[in-house]
């Protein structure tokens, strides 16, 4: 089994990946940030949704939204949130290696460094390829990750995270030459400890910008954060956006 395929990972570890701030980030950013503002209407597909943090406020404001994810249980909290939210999203079960629908989006979404799961770079790239072919004319991608350039910032530190019952920690460490990122969690809940990790490749601003060339993208840009600020020494996330021609 591959990492991102269990579903224990996702539910056991869940409010440490998605807390709550996140959720309150994602409806602040829906309505101010340029970069997520499109025409009245648009079909939005969020590839990699999780628990649909981006999915509500996206239809809330109007957006024709799918919402993909391999797993079933993270799904099932998307489908719950846009219940309680009362908005409607086509939420679907899906491997975004595999999800294609040719020319049925206008935006396609892709947040959290949720991309560059897969050992082999060529799948890596499909994935971009899949987002090219699901555009229709004159769509765009939006990708934000962790950037190489901001991971060297941080590298070695250990973080630690208050928990209701315990205390949870998060180590980053980089893998075979700089081209792959390990992040390790621990969760301490008295006398017990769970552990679990994700691994995947990390891109500087040049690399997922070659990389999107290689997938047929045009007008490519990188931003340091959803305001459209310069991928800079002061970003703290790397966003790549392209368009179909």
């Amino acid at each position: 089994m591959t990492w991102y395929s269990d579903d224990g990972l996702w539910s056991g570890f869940s409010e440490l990946m998605w807390p709550q701030y996140l959720t309150a980030e994602a409806d602040e950013l829906v309505r101010e940030s340029p970069l997520l503002a499109f025409p009245a209407g648009s079909r939005v597909l969020d590839l990699c949704c999780g628990p649909g943090r981006f999915v509500v406020p996206l239809a809330r404001k109007g957006y024709q939204v799918t919402g993909v994810d391999l797993n079933a249980p993270v799904l099932d909290r998307a489908k719950q949130a846009a219940a309680d939210a009362d908005v409607s999203a086509e939420l679907v079960q899906g491997d975004m290696l595999e999800f294609v629908r040719p020319g049925g989006f206008d935006v396609v979404l892709n947040m959290y460094t949720s991309f560059g799961y897969f050992d082999e770079a060529e799948k890596n790239l499909q994935v971009l390829r899949n987002a090219h072919t699901s555009l229709a004319p004159g769509g765009k991608l939006l990708l934000e990750v962790f950037g190489k350039e901001i991971v060297a910032k941080n590298i070695g530190r250990t973080h630690a995270f208050p928990q209701p019952d315990g205390i949870a920690y998060m180590r980053h460490s980089v893998l075979d030459d700089w081209t792959k990122l390990r992040t390790d969690w621990t969760l301490v809940d008295g006398e017990v400890a769970r552990s679990a990790h994700i691994q995947s490749f990390i891109y500087s601003a040049a690399e997922l910008r070659r990389l999107f060339e290689d997938a047929g993208f045009t007008d490519i840009e990188a931003y340091g954060g959803f305001d459209g600020a310069p991928y800079d020494k002061r970003a703290k996330r790397l966003i790549v956006q392209g368009r179909k021609a």
